[in-house]
C-alpha cells in the first residue's frame, strides 16, 4: 500500500497520480479524512485509558463510601474505554480498507491514459518479409499441428476450452526455452526457486491482487486457497513479515512455476492456439532491493528480458505502459512485445514492473536503515519481470517458420535441444 504519512503531507502528488491513472482523485481526500478520524479516535481512547489508570490508583487508596463511589465511576469509565476502543478499531479498519484499494504512486515520466496511450521506447529488429520468401506465414497453431507439437482438440476434450497438450518438439521447445532463461538468470545472480502455485488469500492480497473482485483468479473455496497467475505472488510472500538484509545487494529470485488465469474478460479473444490459455509455465524474475536502487534495478530487468528476445532472433518493441494500464501495484511497467507475423502486429510477451515499496508495506517486508539504531527499519522495494513463458513459443514458431511448414530452431536454443536445427513435419 502507499505511505499514508507521505500522502497526507503531499496530497497534490497523489492527486496527480490518480489523474494520470484515470482514477478518482477524491480517494486522496477520503484517506486524509479517515486518517484524521483514526488519530482522533486513538487520542480519545488513550486519554480515557490514562484516566482509567489514574482512577485505579485512587480506588486502591480510598476506603469506605468513597471507595464505593469511585468503583461506580470506574465501571462507567470502563464502558467509555471499551466504546472508544471499538471506535478506534473501526477508524483503523476504515483507513486500512481505503489504503488497500488505493493504487501505487506512479513514477515521474509514466505516460498518462489507458491501454492505448503507451509510449514507444524502441523497436528492435525488422519483421520478416514473407512475400520475398514466396509464401504466406502460417499461424503458430497450424505450424504446431504440422510438426506434431500442439493438440488443442484433446486439450479441450480433457480440460475444456483454452487448454492444450504441448507434445513432442513443442514440449521440448518449452523446456529448452525455460532452461535457457534459467541459465541466463543464474549468470546474473538469481537464486532458482520452484514455487507453490497455491497461496493463502493474505499472500494474494498482499501482492496487490483483489481476491474479492478479480475474476481472473481461480479460487479453491473449500481450502480458501488461490491458484497463482504468476510466481511473483509466492515470491513476494516469501519474505512476508521479515526484516531482510540488503547490505550486500539485491535479493534476486527466479521462480519457475505453472500459472493459472481464468481469462474471464477475454471471451472471443485469442481463442485460437496458445496465446491466451488458462494454464501455462513461466520463469519469473523477482527482486527485493532498496527504494533508492529500484529504478536502476528496473532498467536491469528490462535489459535481461531484451537479452532473451535478442538471443531468440525475434523482432520486438519496448513500450512504457500508460498509468491507467499499470494495475494496482506497479509504479512503472515496461512491456516487450514480439512481432507476430500471422497477425501483422506486436503482441505482449513479457513485462517488468517496479512496485517500489507498495507490496512490501502490504506484506510487512522491511530492511534495517543504515546508520540508525537497531530498531530503525523501512520498507524495501519489490520488482518483477518475466524471462520466459509458454506464449514465447508463438513468436518462435511464427518468426522462424519455413515455406514447407518446418521451423528453424534459433541458434542459441540448439544446445538446449541436443543440437537440433529444425523441427520437421510429422
Amino acid at each position: 500500500m502507499i505511505d499514508v504519512k507521505d500522502l497526507c503531507e503531499n496530497p497534490d502528488v497523489y492527486r496527480a497520480s490518480q489523474r494520470a491513472r484515470g482514477d478518482k482523485e477524491s480517494l486522496v481526500d477520503s484517506i486524509i479524512s479517515a486518517d484524521q478520524s483514526r488519530k482522533h479516535a486513538i487520542t480519545s481512547f488513550e486519554a480515557l485509558r490514562a484516566e482509567q489508570n489514574a482512577f485505579g490508583k485512587k480506588v486502591a487508596a480510598a476506603k469506605g463510601e468513597a471507595k464505593q463511589e469511585l468503583l461506580g465511576q470506574v465501571k462507567e469509565l470502563a464502558g467509555q474505554v471499551k466504546t472508544a476502543a471499538v471506535a478506534a478499531d473501526a477508524a483503523q479498519a476504515e483507513l486500512d480498507e481505503l489504503l488497500r484499494a488505493f493504487p501505487n504512486l506512479i513514477i515521474d515520466g509514466v505516460p498518462t491514459g489507458g491501454e492505448a496511450d503507451f509510449e514507444l521506447v524502441k523497436t528492435v529488429g525488422q519483421p520478416r518479409d514473407f512475400s520475398a520468401a514466396g509464401f504466406e506465414p502460417r499461424d503458430h497453431l497450424e505450424i504446431g499441428e504440422l510438426i506434431g507439437g500442439i493438440d488443442m482438440e484433446r486439450g479441450a476434450k480433457v480440460s475444456g476450452a483454452r487448454f492444450s497438450f504441448l507434445k513432442g518438439p513443442v514440449a521440448r521447445l518449452e523446456i529448452a526455452l525455460m532452461n535457457m532463461a534459467l541459465d541466463q538468470a543464474l549468470r546474473y545472480g538469481f537464486i532458482p526457486m520452484i514455487t507453490p502455485t497455491l497461496v493463502r488469500p493474505e499472500t494474494m492480497a498482499g501482492t496487490g491482487f483483489d481476491v474479492k473482485h478479480d475474476d481472473e483468479i481461480y479460487r479453491l473455496e473449500k481450502d480458501d486457497l488461490y491458484l497463482v497467475g504468476t510466481s511473483e505472488v509466492a515470491l513476494a510472500g516469501y519474505h512476508g513479515d521479515e526484516i531482510i538484509d540488503l547490505s550486500k545487494g539485491p535479493l534476486r529470485y527466479a521462480g519457475w512455476s505453472s500459472c493459472y488465469r481464468r481469462e474471464a474478460g477475454s471471451a472471443g479473444k485469442d481463442t485460437r492456439g496458445i496465446i491466451r490459455v488458462h494454464q501455462f509455465n513461466k520463469l519469473e524474475m523477482f527482486v527485493y532491493t532498496t527504494l533508492d536502487e529500484a529504478e536502476a534495478e528496473h532498467a536491469r530487468l528490462l535489459a535481461w528480458e531484451e537479452e532473451m528476445l535478442a538471443n531468440l532472433g525475434v523482432p520486438y518493441r519496448v513500450i512504457d505502459t500508460a498509468a491507467g494500464d499499470l494495475g494496482l501495484s506497479a509504479a512503472r511497467k515496461f512491456d516487450c512485445e514480439a512481432w507476430i507475423p500471422s497477425q501483422g502486429q506486436y503482441r505482449e510477451l513479457t513485462s517488468t514492473s517496479n512496485c517500489t515499496g507498495f507490496q512490501a508495506r502490504r506484506l510487512n517486508i522491511r530492511e534495517r536503515i543504515p546508520g540508525v539504531d537497531a530498531k530503525g527499519t523501512r520498507p524495501v522495494a519489490t520488482l518483477n519481470g518475466t524471462l520466459a513463458t509458454t506464449r514465447w513459443i508463438v513468436a518462435i514458431l511464427e518468426n522462424h517458420q519455413n515455406a514447407d511448414g518446418t521451423v528453424t530452431v534459433p541458434e542459441r536454443l540448439r544446445p538446449y535441444l541436443g543440437g537440433l536445427e529444425t523441427f520437421e513435419l510429422v
